[in-house]
């Protein structure tokens, strides 16, 4: 059966006297512990349910290294999570376990390439369409490849945090349960135009009245695991393969920096605030923009 955020919380201490009477050490008790509440902070930080899935799961290890965290980290809260699914569906609290055939998180500095310019420009035609969830999917590739905002961030935004004759949207969900004061992401006329014919279609919605800015086709709402699926069915149709969420923070950094941008602009925009995180995200363009730099500055003309 499906647990929510009270459920999870409540069935922690459970654990623990489990945990103990396996003679676990004590470290290794808060440890464990740690993980789960973490995993909760993320959750309610997110604005998703806290559910033990493999897609909220892997979406935790993968903001956890993106804020920056330690590669042990990731390791450990992984492992945490794995052996509390793992009690939960012996207790019967979940069937089955979730993360039975979950893989540990890669954690190594693998080069993650951006998408072409082409290939955005082919995921936004795959978005085309009257329908709302097709003015909603492109209005979010849009803000999503042009700010860096984070997945979790789109699903957080509301209608009362856009100010489209401005070109911005107030970003005011923390970041993995680390709470913050949100930032400001400035976005284009292309993008506030896109947004703009989202909002309209938005008006016959049953939940129009609601605050989140993005809602669900079939007069549902939206979560983050609808915009994974929906982007990634856009992906398929434009013949992207590999497509994840992140890899759209990973495109807008690029973009920005290819275009001329500050690195402290990027971070600013992006919410990063260290350059290491950044680093993740622009490492597999660096020589590109290094080559092209090189190359204005003409040093070999003697």
């Amino acid at each position: 059966m499906p647990t929510d955020v009270t459920d999870l919380a409540a069935l922690l201490p459970s654990w623990q006297l489990a945990l103990r009477a396996e003679r676990k050490s004590p470290s290794t008790v808060a440890s464990y512990s740690e993980g789960v509440r973490a995993f909760l902070r993320w959750a309610k930080a997110a604005g998703v349910t806290a559910e033990v899935t493999k897609i909220a799961v892997q979406t935790f290890i993968t903001d956890l290294l993106d804020s920056g965290a330690e590669a042990a980290t990731a390791r450990t809260r992984y492992a945490a999570l794995r052996r509390f699914a793992a009690w939960l569906a012996e207790e019967g609290e979940i069937d089955p376990d979730p993360l039975l055939d979950m893989k540990p998180p890669r954690v190594d500095n693998k080069v993650v390439e951006a998408l072409t310019d082409e290939q955005l420009r082919l995921l936004i035609k795959a978005c085309a369409g009257k329908q709302l969830i097709d003015r909603r999917d492109e209005a979010i590739v849009r803000l999503m490849a042009e700010t860096g905002v984070r997945a979790g961030e789109v699903i957080g935004i509301q209608v009362s945090d856009l100010d489209l004759k401005e070109g911005r949207a107030t970003v005011r969900r923390g970041k993995g349960g680390t709470g913050g004061t949100g930032r400001t992401v400035p976005f284009g006329a292309q993008t506030a135009a896109a947004i703009d014919r989202y909002i309209r279609a938005r008006r016959t919605h049953r939940l129009s009245a609601t605050a989140a800015l993005w809602l669900g086709g079939g007069g549902q709402t939206f979560s983050y695991a609808g915009l994974n699926v929906s982007l990634k069915r856009r992906a398929g149709a434009a013949g992207i393969e590999g497509f994840h969420l992140h890899l759209l923070r990973h495109t807008a950094a690029t973009r920005w920096l290819r275009a001329g941008g500050s690195e402290q602009g990027l971070m600013s925009v992006a919410g990063w605030s260290t350059r290491a995180m950044m680093d993740r995200y622009t490492g597999a363009s660096a020589a590109e923009r290094a080559a092209a730099e090189a190359r204005g500055l003409n040093l070999g003309d003697l």
